[in-house]
């Protein structure tokens, strides 16, 4: 009995202790934007933004809102999500591509996911669903009569279902006024309108009102948004209603969430917004948001990652997120009762994932979740089967240079100071083919390691796209035909080097961040880490044993 109850007590010990020890954010780092989150009562299911990558809008599975663990795609398939062709009005040749999927929402209804969405530059509204998160999700249900903006949601009550959205600023259809927020029921199996257009206003003055959604509580409607652009002066305001149409009235308290204010303009994470609410099963109230941390100054590069914070939501008051409308990296505060997910590897093996999934879908490739390419991939120019244990990547001659696709995966760069590191086989690279690792911001804003066969000979050498500039540098021949090749940052300076040993490294080249900032190039992404092959040749291919990302601060040795 004794040994019973002294068990016991170990154990509610150690529950209070996992109930009280808070958490680090973001919870998602690296490029994961506009997030919304959703629960069924018991788990957690939150999605991202992914515009030109693909598959698109990954799905995280959680239990306590802090560890998550991806479980699929909602948009896995061509049928779904049709990249090809979207960026002729988007002045590729400026390095600005980010066109494809804005601002998800997931939301959850008698036993049904679904997601709703936006494809840019169409700017079409759709929606898909699921009865299951980790497995495939349907064709897109289209919005029809009501095309642009972005950001739309779905909310549910009293047995109807609403469509919300933001028009666009240059919207001139009949019944829709440029850049309100308009809602209207709609019937969720064909998504035809079947009321009336409701107008809720225009947000508080803020610069790109964007992101609304809508929650019950105590009788009121609160109508949430962002407003202040997705940078420095982004924040979260929220209004309210006793009826669904409207008229709202803003908190006086607005902004709700902020670091655009004198107290937090040293914090290390800028331009929070874009916030979803959720009410966990204990009754807790918790805000899901994006926001970024900054390399220097002003920069970051590794694009909006999702935040988490704790709210009060007192019987009929406004919300108030963290006690001040302020979040931080260390958050000491009493949280749900912890579960940890698994972690990704430090490295990456390489071997085939079996899924039961259609064959058009990118999951049948093999790759583990995360690895995503740019557009619409040819799926023929991948391989986990050919050579056991290695990835084969056949060239294209789509570089990573253009904005369509090019033969190319990739992950997020998470954390500032880290190593990324293959050992690539060019054995098989034809002649004036190249492949290699790089991080990659932009079709012209990346930095590359590069294995290329010329004149027989294997040379590895460095290449720095930055805008209209393309520089590379001195080749160093291969003393065999495999080599180690790694892109690391110091959180200053991103290196590019190359070993035959995996132990002693050169440094080909070395560049500043910034030109892989947002803040310079533009856009919504962050810095992907990924592996390519490209050349005009359609014979060759290149083979990599494992992919290792650690975070380890990269020495600046020169070659």
């Amino acid at each position: 009995m004794k040994k019973l109850l002294f068990t016991i007590s170990i154990t509610v010990v150690a529950s209070i202790n996992c109930m009280a020890q808070g958490y680090r954010n973001p919870v998602l780092p690296g490029f994961h934007a506009d997030p919304s989150v959703c629960t069924d009562g018991k788990d957690f299911y939150l999605v991202n933004s992914t515009f030109q990558y693909f598959p698109g809008v990954l799905v995280f599975h959680s239990k306590d809102l802090i560890h998550w663990e991806q479980v699929g795609n909602c948009l896995s398939r061509k049928s779904q999500l049709d990249l090809s062709g979207l960026y002729s009005q988007n002045q590729p040749e400026l390095g600005w591509t980010n066109a494809g999927i804005y601002a998800p929402t997931i939301r959850y209804h008698k036993g049904r996911y679904y997601m709703v969405t936006t494809i840019f530059p169409s700017r079409r509204h759709f929606y898909v669903w699921t009865d299951d998160p980790s497995k495939e999700w349907s064709d897109p249900v289209f919005i029809d009569f009501a095309i642009g903006s972005c950001d739309p949601t779905l909310f549910w009550d009293e047995g109807k279902c609403y469509f919300l959205w933001k028009a666009a600023a240059d919207e001139t259809r009949p019944g829709i006024k440029p850049g309100d927020i308009n809602i209207c029921e709609i019937d969720i199996n064909t998504g035809r309108r079947t009321g009336d257009i409701h107008h809720l206003g225009t947000g508080l003055g803020g610069r790109y009102p964007e992101g609304p959604h809508i929650y019950k509580k105590d009788g009121f409607y609160y109508m949430m948004l962002a407003e202040g652009g997705t940078e420095h002066g982004h924040h979260v305001n929220i209004l309210r209603s006793r009826s669904l149409f409207g008229p709202y009235e803003p908190n006086p308290a607005n902004p709700i969430l902020t670091h655009f204010s004198m107290k937090m303009q040293n914090s290390n994470i800028q331009g929070l917004g874009h916030a979803d609410l959720i009410q966990a099963p204990d009754s807790s109230w918790w805000m899901i948001c994006l926001g970024y941390r900054t390399s220097g100054y002003l920069l970051h590069v590794m694009g909006r990652e999702t935040m988490l914070a704790p709210m009060r939501w007192d019987k009929n008051a406004w919300p108030v997120v963290n006690g001040d409308g302020t979040l931080a990296i260390n958050m000491k505060c009493q949280t749900l009762p912890q579960v940890p997910m698994p972690l990704d590897p430090v490295r990456e093996e390489f071997n085939f994932v079996k899924r039961n999934v259609p064959a058009d879908s990118y999951s049948s490739i093999g790759l583990p979740w995360g690895w995503m390419s740019i557009g619409n991939p040819d799926y023929s120019r991948y391989s986990l089967t050919e050579r056991e244990g290695w990835l084969r990547l056949r060239p294209t001659s789509t570089t990573l240079d253009a904005a369509t696709s090019p033969t190319f995966v990739a992950r997020r760069q998470t954390e500032l100071r880290f190593n990324a590191t293959a050992l690539i086989d060019a054995s098989h690279l034809a002649e004036g083919s190249q492949a290699g690792i790089t991080a990659y911001a932009a079709p012209l804003n990346h930095y590359d390691v590069m294995v290329e066969r010329k004149n027989g000979k294997l040379l590895a050498k460095s290449n720095i796209r930055v805008g209209a500039l393309s520089h590379t540098g001195q080749p160093v021949e291969l003393k065999g035909t495999q080599a180690f090749i790694r892109i690391g940052s110091d959180k200053d300076y991103y290196y590019m080097q190359v070993s035959a040993d995996g132990k002693s490294f050169a440094t080909l080249a070395k560049m500043d961040f910034r030109y892989l900032s947002t803040e310079v190039i533009g856009g919504f992404t962050g810095v992907m880490l990924g592996l390519f092959a490209q050349g005009d040749s359609r014979d060759g291919y290149a083979d990599f044993d494992w992919f290792e990302y650690d975070n380890a601060v990269t020495t600046s040795k020169t070659f």
